[in-house]
């Protein structure tokens, strides 16, 4: 997932590069909001370990 956003950043880096301003905008968006749902994951993904109570 966290690769999704910054494939979604590069495109919007790129776009804005060349001034392509709406595709740049949702491009951003997108990698916005796949960054928030991947920290999210992450998160829970550290409490459940944490309460399994599992080491690495």
């Amino acid at each position: 997932m966290l690769g999704w956003a910054i494939a979604f950043l590069v495109i919007a880096l790129i776009a804005a590069l060349f001034g392509f301003g709406g595709i740049a905008s949702a491009s951003a968006g997108i990698a916005q909001i796949l960054f928030v749902v991947f920290l999210i994951l992450f998160v829970v993904a550290l409490v459940m370990r944490a309460v399994r109570g599992k080491t690495p």
